[in-house]
C-alpha cells in the first residue's frame, strides 16, 4: 500500500477558515520580499487543527531553516487571524511515509509494512529520515566507539541490549537511531519514538481509557529506538509503564537502542530501577568533534550545497578551516555556521570575506569562546537573585521566583543557541510557550525599567567573561 502524499493531494488540502493567502501577504510585508522568496514561499498550506496548524516545506533543510529563525515570526502573523492556534508543525512534501490519512490508516493491518507508527504519525518529528544514513555519519575519534556498536546491532540484533547512546546536543545521536532503523527496518518492525511523543500518546491512551491498545502497540515490535529519554523525567506513572514496557520487549529478546543528553547515572528524577537497566547493556558515549572532524564535515557539507547552488557558492579554503577551527561545540552548531554563510551568499549574492564571516558567526564564535552554558546561566542567576536553584525551577509562581525565572530564560535565549524545547527541558520540562512568554516579558520590562536593564547588562558580563568564577 502507497502512503505517500503527491504533490496534487497537497495542493487539494485547502483551509477552511484561515486565509493562507493573507498570511503569505503578511510575511512578505513584515519579513521582506528577500527572505519571503528565498525560504517563506516554499511553505503550502495542508491543514488546520483545533489549536495548530500542519504545513508543507519541500526539503528538511528548508524547515531547519524556518523554524530555526521565522518560526516565531510566522506563529504571531497566524495569531492575528487565529488567536487559537497556538503552534505550527511542518512536514516534508517529498519525503515518505510522513502522512497517512484515514482509510490507509484502516487498511494498515493486511500490509507488510514494518515501520510501526502512531495515527498522528505525521506530526512525528522523529521519523525514520531515509537521508540519515550510516554511509553519510562522519566518524572521527570522537564517535568511533558509538558509531561501531551502532553498526553492531544493525547487523546482529540484541548483539548490546540496551544499546545506550549519550551525548551533548547536535552530536549525531538521533543520527545513529535513524541509521539502526533504516537497516533493521527491511526484515523487522521498528519503532522510532522521542520520549517526548512517547508521553504524549501515554497522556493520550489514559484520557481516552485505551490502555490495552497502547500497550500492544509499543510492545509489539522487534526494534524499539526511543530518543532523548531524559524527557521522561519526574513523570512517575509514565516511568512505570515505560518500565514494564522495556521488560516485555527484553524477554521477547527484541532489540532496544536509547539516547540521551547524560550518562544513565546522571539522570536526574528517574527510577534506580530503570537507570539500572540501561546500564546493564551497552553505554556509549559521543563527545564534542576534533578539529579533523570538522573539517571533514565544514568540507563535505561546503561540497553539497556548492552542488546545489552551483556557481553561487564558492567558500574559500580559508573560511572553511576558520569555521572547523572556531565552531567547536556542536556538529548542528558547525552546519548551523555553515548555513548562515550560505544564506549571506544567497541574500547578498556574495561570498563573505574572512571579516564578514566573523560577523556573520559573531553568536556562534562567542559562545564556543566563552563557554556559556544553561547550567552557568541558571548558577549566577540564581546567586544575583539570592534564591536556590531548586526555587528557580520549581512550579511555584511567587513573584520572587518568576522574574528570576524569567530573566535566566531571556538570557538563556540570547546567550545560547538553544532551541525552544531544549531551553524548556532544561527548566523543568517547560512548554516552549512559556519560553516565548517568558522572553517577551522581560524585553516589555526592559521598555519601561531601567533597573531591569542595568541587571541584564550586570547579568549578562558576568556570564560571558566571569564564567570560571561562577562555574559550579
Amino acid at each position: 500500500m502507497n502512503k505517500n502524499i503527491n504533490k496534487q493531494n497537497i495542493k487539494d488540502l485547502k483551509p477552511e477558515s484561515l486565509d493562507w493567502t493573507q498570511v503569505q501577504t503578511d510575511m512578505k510585508n513584515k519579513l521582506g520580499s528577500e527572505i519571503f522568496d528565498s525560504w517563506l514561499r516554499k511553505i503550502s498550506f495542508l491543514q488546520e487543527f483545533n489549536n495548530y496548524l500542519l504545513l508543507s516545506v519541500p526539503t528538511r533543510f528548508i524547515r531547519d531553516w524556518i523554524t530555526s529563525r521565522y518560526l516565531d515570526q510566522i506563529l504571531k502573523i497566524v495569531k492575528i487571524y487565529k488567536k487559537e492556534i497556538i503552534r505550527v508543525e511542518f512536514k516534508i512534501a517529498d519525503q515518505k511515509d510522513n502522512f497517512i490519512d484515514d482509510k490507509e490508516l484502516k487498511n494498515l493491518a493486511d500490509t507488510k509494512e514494518n515501520i510501526s507508527f502512531i495515527k498522528d504519525y505525521h506530526l512525528q518529528y522523529n521519523r525514520i529520515d531515509p537521508n540519515k544514513r550510516f554511509d553519510n555519519f562522519y566518524t572521527g575519534s570522537s564517535n568511533k566507539l558509538a558509531f561501531e556498536a551502532s553498526l553492531k546491532v544493525s547487523e546482529n540484533i540484541s548483539y548490546f541490549n540496551p544499546l545506550y547512546i549519550y551525548g551533548g546536543v547536535g552530536m549525531g545521536k538521533t543520527h545513529l537511531l535513524n541509521s539502526i532503523g533504516l537497516e533493521l527496518k527491511k526484515n523487522n518492525k521498528v519503532m522510532f519514538i522521542s520520549a517526548e511523543r512517547f508521553m504524549y500518546q501515554f497522556v493520550k491512551s489514559i484520557k481516552s481509557n485505551d490502555m490495552v491498545k497502547f500497550k500492544d502497540h509499543f510492545r509489539n515490535t522487534d526494534i524499539l529506538l526511543i530518543d532523548d529519554i531524559q524527557f521522561i523525567s519526574g513523570k512517575e506513572a509514565m516511568q512505570e509503564e515505560f518500565f514494564h514496557t522495556f521488560n516485555a520487549l527484553l524477554d521477547k529478546g527484541s532489540q532496544i537502542v536509547i539516547s540521551a543528553d547524560r550518562a544513565p547515572s546522571k539522570l536526574a528524577r528517574i527510577q534506580d530501577r530503570i537507570k539500572s537497566r540501561f546500564s546493564g547493556g551497552l553505554v556509549v558515549d559521543i563527545q564534542k568533534p576534533d578539529q579533523e572532524l570538522r573539517k571533514k564535515i565544514v568540507k563535505k557539507k561546503t561540497d553539497e550545497l556548492k552542488g546545489f547552488y552551483s556557481d553561487q557558492l564558492q567558500i574559500s579554503k580559508e573560511i572553511q578551516d576558520f569555521i572547523s577551527k572556531e565552531i567547536t561545540g556542536s556538529i548542528r552548531e558547525l552546519v548551523g555556521a555553515i548555513n548562515r554563510v550560505v544564506s549571506f551568499s544567497r541574500i547578498y549574492n556574495k561570498v563573505p570575506n574572512l571579516s564578514e564571516t566573523k560577523v556573520v558567526l559573531k553568536d556562534l564564535l562567542n559562545l564556543s569562546e566563552n563557554k556559556v552554558t544553561i547550567d552557568l546561566i541558571q548558577t549566577v542567576v540564581c546567586k544575583f537573585f539570592k534564591i536556590s536553584k531548586n526555587e528557580m525551577l520549581s512550579s511555584r509562581r511567587s513573584r520572587y521566583l518568576v522574574r528570576p525565572r524569567q530573566t535566566a530564560i531571556y538570557l538563556t535565549k540570547i546567550l545560547t543557541s538553544k532551541s525552544l524545547p531544549e531551553i524548556g527541558r532544561e527548566f523543568s520540562n517547560r512548554d516552549h510557550t512559556t519560553i516565548i512568554h517568558s522572553v517577551k516579558t522581560i524585553e516589555k520590562i526592559k521598555e519601561k525599567d531601567s533597573e531591569m536593564v542595568d541587571n541584564i547588562n550586570i547579568l549578562k558580563n558576568q556570564i560571558l567573561y566571569n564564567n570560571k568564577e561562577n562555574e559550579i
